[in-house]
């Protein structure tokens, strides 16, 4: 079964190169069936020279072979290792996965689409035993795995296999430092190499834990790895002409070190948005009716929202009395479906001590007067990012966190101590250091 790509996913002045060096592959038939921030990271740590990390990024010798219009489709144990030996011996892989948390719960990877070799393999590993193949190749050091806005994807793999990326490039992070305001992959792959993909709504939201995935689907995924190659290597040359190819190789292996952390129970009812308009009783309803919830979105298989939205827990918190049936988005709970319902939970919160919401730690407090010094301060050192951003036509967030700036507002003899800051990178250090301290000791010491 003979599945190809539409010609529009390839750059036009190239069809006639990709049709002639086309392989047909043969499906295997179909099964019925993520700033990232410091606290997220690991200790992982790759024992690499900087040297190599620069030579990492140059492209790496080429096979001769491009693209083909075709993909593969891996349902089989055999087929699955035979592919993933043979992309281990690659010096990079393209790589993307889809999910179906829009639809399902718990949310867990429901396809890996992976480009080397100049083929395209999608990967189901839904029908597959053992996916530690795979793993070996993302953690080695000696294969670049290149993706688009990883965040969630690096996440993902932590939480369902325990896998991480030993050498990673991700070209929204490359395209955000060489000035770019469009991130998207679609947005990128028009703006850097003059590609248009489709990108189709209804398939991009649609559940891709769904067997068989339509030709459609399968397509649509296809495409999210089959450039990402030819971006990279856009990205990279126009990295080095600015000398940024370090920074963005210092943002991956932050973005590598990344790892899922699963919500604390006793500390999701803080995170609903509106529970500060609650008091401890009302937080206490909505930690009963959060239980319940969850007990039921598990049962079903489904999302929280696809269950009960947040909003009317929220009501009941607020409102225990309220007639179910006026309450919008409980649907069939609004019955008292599956034993006493709610109204069980309502009662079981109530019966519960009042939560008092964690407070945060008070650091060293300012006078009125002190405050408005800081807010000055502040003003100047956002001034001193916003000239350095436009001097580097890059987005100010880049530059340097905006929570280090306040607190170096307000108290500007630290200034060692945010320097050494969990969320400062070396290249920022080694780009603003001089011209930061320059500041802080001539506007804020003098």
């Amino acid at each position: 079964m003979h599945k190809p790509i539409p010609r529009e996913l390839y750059p036009r002045t190239n069809d006639r190169q990709h049709q002639s060096s086309c392989t047909r592959l043969t499906l295997t038939p179909l099964p019925t069936w993520l700033w990232y921030t410091p606290a997220s990271m690991g200790q992982h740590r790759r024992n690499v020279t900087k040297s190599r990390r620069e030579s990492s990024l140059s492209p790496p010798q080429r096979s001769g072979r491009p693209p083909t219009q075709d993909y593969e489709l891996i349902t089989d144990d055999n087929r699955f290792r035979q592919v993933i030996k043979r992309v281990s011996k690659e010096p990079r892989v393209a790589f993307d996965l889809e999910s179906n948390g829009f639809f399902r719960y718990p949310e867990r990877i429901c396809l890996i689409q992976l480009f080397a070799s100049g083929r395209v393999y999608l990967i189901d590993p839904l029908a597959i035993d053992d996916m530690s193949p795979l793993g070996e190749v993302l953690s080695s050091p000696a294969v670049e795995t290149v993706l688009h806005s990883g965040d969630h994807d690096i996440r993902s793999l932590d939480r369902d296999w325990g896998f991480h990326a030993g050498n990673l490039f991700d070209t929204s992070i490359a395209a955000a430092f060489v000035g770019s305001e469009r991130l998207g992959l679609a947005s990128t792959l028009q703006d850097f190499m003059g590609i248009e993909i489709p990108k189709e709504k209804s398939i991009q939201r649609s559940d891709w834990s769904i067997r068989p995935l339509s030709d459609a689907a399968l397509t649509y995924a296809a495409g999210d790895v089959l450039h990402l190659f030819g971006l990279r290597d856009k990205l990279v040359e126009r990295l080095g002409a600015l000398n940024r190819l370090h920074w963005v190789r210092e943002e991956c292996d932050r973005l590598a070190k990344i790892r899922y952390n699963p919500p604390d129970p006793e500390l999701a009812v803080f995170a609903v948005k509106g529970s500060r308009d609650l008091d401890g009783h009302g937080l206490s309803i909505l930690k009963a009716l959060m239980e319940y919830r969850e007990h039921h979105a598990l049962r079903l298989g489904r999302p929280h929202f696809r269950v009960i939205p947040d909003a009317a827990l929220l009501t009941l918190a607020a409102e225990p009395k309220s007639d179910l049936r006026d309450v919008r988005g409980l649907g069939m709970f609004a019955r008292g479906w599956r034993g006493a319902g709610p109204p069980h939970a309502i009662k079981k919160g109530r019966a519960a001590q009042p939560l008092q919401r964690p407070r945060q730690p008070r650091g060293r407090r300012l006078s009125r007067a002190e405050r408005a010094k800081a807010g000055q301060r502040l003003d100047k050192l956002r001034a001193w990012r916003t000239e350095h951003a436009k001097r580097l036509s890059l987005a100010v967030g880049l530059l340097w966190p905006m929570a280090n700036l306040q607190r170096l507002a307000s108290f500007p003899d630290d200034l060692e101590t945010e320097l050494e800051a969990p969320g400062i990178r070396q290249w920022q250090r080694e780009e603003f250091e001089e011209s930061l301290r320059r500041l802080v000791d001539q506007e804020f010491r003098s």
